[in-house]
């Protein structure tokens, strides 16, 4: 029983911990990465669709970004959907065929920018991962009639460092993004 609370609660702070990954790469660093691209949501033929399911993206240069859609008639909307992307500054264009996209240079002001966006996900991720183990530690709490004082305490000792690993996770994959974004 104590091992599935700490098993279910160690899979979901995981999951917890690839979000924030995910969120992290979402944030424009100075090359153009296709990974920037994977949540813009085009509307295509009235129904929000994310871009990857609409388009192929290639990575020519390091600031410039290639979307070749698979369907020629959606070429407005991706590019409309890519202009209207808040964070990215990046200005389409398109010949009929392809949408080419090219991310200015980052100023030191909006890579600061960046890095106070980045840390706000990352707290966030921490706070889930919190929030995972105050649900584990109250489902433990509810197995002290079952199983011994000493098996709950040894199971909370096991919570803890399970929730450290996971934070320490977060903390390692912001610091790299951090300096990421600063580096020019």
């Amino acid at each position: 029983m104590i091992a599935d609370v700490l098993s279910d609660a160690n899979a979901r702070m995981q999951k917890a911990v690839e979000v924030a990954k995910d969120d992290f790469a979402s944030v424009r660093t100075g090359r153009a990465n296709p990974q920037l691209f994977q949540k813009i949501l085009v509307s295509y033929y009235g129904t929000p669709t994310p871009l990857a399911q609409l388009a192929s993206l290639a990575n020519p240069e390091a600031r410039t970004l290639v979307v070749t859609p698979y369907d020629k008639s959606a070429i407005r909307d991706i590019e409309q959907a890519i202009r209207d992307t808040p964070n990215l500054g990046a200005n389409p264009s398109n010949d009929g065929n392809i949408v080419r996209v090219t991310l200015p240079e980052l100023t030191e002001e909006r890579r600061r920018e960046f890095v106070k966006i980045v840390k706000a996900k990352g707290e966030d991720a921490k706070v889930s991962v919190r929030n995972i183990r105050r649900k584990a530690k109250d489902d433990l709490d509810a197995l002290k009639g079952e199983v011994g004082d000493d098996e709950v305490a040894r199971g909370e000792k096991e919570l803890e460092q399970v929730t450290k690993s996971n934070v320490d996770a977060i903390d390692d994959a912001l610091k790299r993004k951090e300096a990421e974004l600063l580096e020019v």
